[in-house]
Parts: C-alpha cells; structure tokens; sequence
C-alpha cells in the first residue's frame, strides 16, 4: 500500500528549480531538440530536417528557451551568409546525462507496450 504524504511535504521539501527544469524538459518537442543535438544536428535546418512535424517558428521558440536555460549555446559565425549553430552547452550535455535513465526507461516501455496488445489480442482470441 502506497505511504500517505502530508500534503505540505511536496511543496516543503520540492526545490522549485527542480520544477522549473521538468517544465523545460516536458515541453512539446524540447526533447526532440536535445536529442537531435547529440545526434549532431547544428544547423537550423539540421534540426528541421531530423524532427519531423515541427514548425519553423516552434524549433526557433524551444531554441530560444533552451539557450536561456543555458542548455544550448547559440553561436553566430560571422561570414557571408552569417551561419548560426546551436550545439549543447555543459549544462545541457549534464542533463542529458541525467536523463539517460529515463530514455532507456522509455524505450522499455514502449518496446512492452508495442508487444503487450498483440499478445493481449491473440490470448483473448
């Protein structure tokens, strides 16, 4: 049976900024964005090109957002054209790190789940 918390105690012992990091990470394709950044991606059309769906104007929103979280590092090489790279900072490289565990988590899940309803279906038949 799970323990039952006193309802101050999230609040009390949360760290706000632990919340804030959630909220940045749990953003709609934020976590297409850093994972096409390890993957190599650099380029704005890079990032375009590997995160299917999403629009020029949103990846331009999330890059934004993740360089003041100082997770990506926005660099502007100065030529003709001007290019721009994003890349992952320290901080963001850190917290890919940390979230290692939950891609490999995700990618258990959902390898279950895509055989679970099959084997659900052929039992029930």
């Amino acid at each position: 049976m799970p323990r039952q918390l006193e309802r101050s105690s999230i609040h009390d012992d949360t760290c706000p900024r632990f919340q804030e990091v959630l909220e940045t990470v749990g953003r709609r394709w934020t976590g297409s964005i850093l994972m096409a950044a390890v993957q190599g991606a650099t380029r704005f059309g890079e990032y375009r090109a590997v995160i299917d769906g999403i629009s020029d104007r949103l990846l331009s929103q999330r890059l934004k957002e993740l360089e003041n979280e100082g997770l990506i590092r926005r660099t502007v090489v100065p030529s003709t054209p001007v290019q721009i790279t994003y890349t992952l900072s320290p901080l963001g490289e850190e917290l890919l790190e940390a979230l290692q565990p939950l891609v490999r988590w995700s990618t258990r899940r959902t390898a279950c789940k895509a055989h679970t309803p099959r084997g659900t279906e052929a039992a029930r038949a």
